[in-house]
């Protein structure tokens, strides 16, 4: 047997919002938790391989609290709690493969989502495990500056800091500083930039933690940055918010409860050899 005739694996790519995943449907679990990091970094690297900022493998959830669940990880194979829009694509594809109806709840590792796709407006909504951990106004030094910064856990950890005008922020450089800085060791933190245009909108740039770079959207980002926000004061407690990919996400804020809305796709299915690489 050689690899051009061994066993292939299907997959889904999909994006929301300009974030990109490599989606897997795993309901016979023949892809172990034990090597699913194995699997993020060896297809997530962009160039080198199908390429995604993260691989989600969807299966039906057993336990009885939802209709599915998912297994999430950052292309540098570590596991993440949560990703927004990861969650809206995943909700969108279970949908779609006859998994969960329109409506329905997906149980993550930060809790069980709610989600619910509008196939006519190709848009899902996602209410997002309620932030917790939210701190204002502390002081961040980087380098030979001080910035003011905030904080809030929509799933996963985010830093944010409000700027006059976020197209300057050298957001690889900056973003990657505050990811790794010890105000939050050892897990680290997501860094977001946000511009205030009006009480209404926002707009958004994202460092990602596990694809430690820039990314196209964040949805848990867009989600904590509109959370801040509105307990700064900035905002009101729904604001649509531009990312950098250009997309526009809808965040509502009710009381501890955050909904995420925008925009999933299925951009194309296709399948690869395992053996081929190295899997």
């Amino acid at each position: 047997m050689t690899i051009f005739t061994g066993p292939t694996q299907f997959f889904y790519k999909m994006q929301g919002s300009g974030n990109d995943f490599i989606v897997i449907d795993n309901r016979a679990k023949t892809i172990s938790p034990e090597d699913m990091p194995r699997w993020a970094k060896t297809l997530c690297p962009h160039a080198f391989s199908i390429g995604a900022d993260g691989i989600i493998f969807l299966e039906i959830d057993d336990s009885g609290q939802a209709a599915t669940r998912w297994h999430f990880f950052n292309a540098d194979g570590s596991r993440a709690e949560m990703c927004g829009n990861g969650s809206r694509c995943a909700t969108l594809l279970a949908y779609m493969l006859g998994m969960a109806p329109a409506k329905h709840l997906m149980l993550t590792d930060a809790g069980t989502v709610h989600a619910q796709v509008f196939p006519e407006a190709g848009e899902v909504d996602v209410q997002l495990t309620p932030a917790r951990d939210m701190a204002l106004n502390f002081t961040l030094d980087l380098d030979d500056r001080t910035f003011a910064a905030h904080f809030a856990n929509t799933g996963v950890p985010h830093a944010v800091i409000v700027t006059p005008d976020v197209k300057s922020i050298d957001v690889k450089g900056l973003g990657a500083k505050v990811r790794y800085h010890d105000h939050f060791a050892p897990a680290g933190t997501n860094a977001n930039f946000i511009q205030v245009v009006s009480r209404g909108e926002l707009l958004l740039r994202t460092y990602e933690r596990g694809v430690e770079s820039e990314t196209y959207a964040c949805g848990t980002g867009a989600a904590a940055s509109v959370a801040v926000a509105h307990a700064l004061g900035l905002c009101e407690s729904k604001a649509k918010v531009t990312t950098s990919g250009g997309e526009v996400l809808e965040i509502s804020v009710h009381g501890s409860d955050i909904f995420l809305r925008g925009k999933a796709q299925l951009v194309y299915k296709g399948e690869f050899c395992p053996a081929a690489l190295g899997l």
